[in-house]
């Protein structure tokens, strides 16, 4: 072995440290250490795994790690930005079709940009910026007192209520007011 990892040729020692595909030393462990019955079979007998089992690890730790080893190989990496590209995509636009209408728009938009944020940092600095600012405002609603927190409510309701009338009246055609209107003069 030439020390740079267990199983690596020495053609390949050069490409294995400049990809990261081989497991950092303090994380190797012998198949016999291994939790789990042993198999017969296994004709490797100097492979390394982590020595930290799935089973103790957390979701995110994970996540975490099957990223890592996504985006240790070139075509990985690739694939990786491709599909979070696409996805994030399709949910981005999926929120910005549902803005205009009662329902969480903006909160898809968000997830969207979460999506993003998994592999491009421009979309996790936006994503903190808009954090930090609706935290703020939230913290600043509730300091405020309850005459103000039912004015903003109010407003708000009148908002998606006008939200609401535009785009029914532009989508179907139909003008809410005035069939409210005259639902009342005549009835």
């Amino acid at each position: 072995m030439n020390g740079v990892g267990a199983g690596v040729r020495s053609g390949v020692s050069g490409a294995v440290e400049e990809r990261r595909y081989d497991v950092p030393e303090n994380e190797r462990v012998s198949p016999g250490e291994r939790p789990g019955p042993a198999t017969e079979s296994s004709t490797c007998t100097s492979a390394a795994v982590p020595l930290e089992p799935l089973v103790t690890q957390t979701r995110w730790q994970r996540v975490r790690r099957t990223l890592e080893i996504i985006r240790a190989n070139p075509s990985g990496r690739i694939a990786l930005k491709v599909f979070v590209a696409v996805a994030g995509a399709i949910v981005v636009t999926l929120g910005l079709v549902l803005i205009p209408l009662p329902g969480p728009g903006w909160l898809i938009v968000i997830g969207g940009l979460g999506i993003w944020a998994v592999e491009f940092l421009w979309a996790k600095r936006l994503l903190g910026f808009t954090r930090r600012h609706v935290q703020s405002w939230a913290s600043w609603v509730r300091e405020q007192s309850l005459l103000v927190r039912i004015v903003l409510g109010s407003v708000g309701l009148v908002f998606v209520a006008m939200v609401v009338w535009l785009s029914v009246r532009a989508s179907l055609g139909i003008d809410l007011v005035a069939g409210f209107l005259h639902y009342i003069a005549t009835h």
